[in-house]
């Protein structure tokens, strides 16, 4: 792959309490590759991250969140391949954030992802596909459950 710049973007732990458990929303991804992932997002222009964290919420959620918390861990990754839709970019860094929503359901983008689950922090390690988010979802789950 050719030398390029990478997309300013968020990664968003999003979680619910109920019955004083924590439990994490894994959305099942179905464009550009298949798996499960939290919600994430490119950033727009002069946005910061917590506007892009709730824009995000509500675009893949349907739901405003309660409270959004800003981690110091970053990162970056590359695409396998290019993507038609973002044909500037590489790859994608990524700052960390969580967000808690409200017990309801989820309205996400079917053009995105194919279905979504609430799940436990062991469930959710094992389902998360790829190894910075499973890193991340570590990060939030000591700071929330402190």
């Amino acid at each position: 792959m050719k030398k390029g710049k990478y997309r300013k973007g968020i990664f968003i732990v999003v979680y619910k309490k109920e019955k004083n458990k924590i439990k994490y929303l894994l959305l099942k991804r179905k464009l550009h590759w298949k798996g499960w992932e939290f919600p994430k997002g490119g950033c727009e222009a002069k946005e910061t991250y917590r506007k892009c964290a709730s824009r995000e919420i509500k675009e893949e959620t349907g739901h405003k969140p309660i409270k959004i918390n800003w981690y110091c861990k970053q990162g970056k990754y590359k695409w396998k391949k290019g993507l038609e839709d973002r044909p500037e970019f590489i790859g994608q860094t990524y700052t960390l954030l969580s967000a808690e929503i409200k017990n309801k359901k989820i309205k996400f983008d079917k053009k995105e992802h194919s279905s979504y689950k609430w799940v436990d922090f062991d469930k959710a390690l094992k389902l998360l596909t790829w190894p910075n988010q499973r890193s991340c979802l570590r990060v939030v789950n000591k700071h929330i459950n402190l």
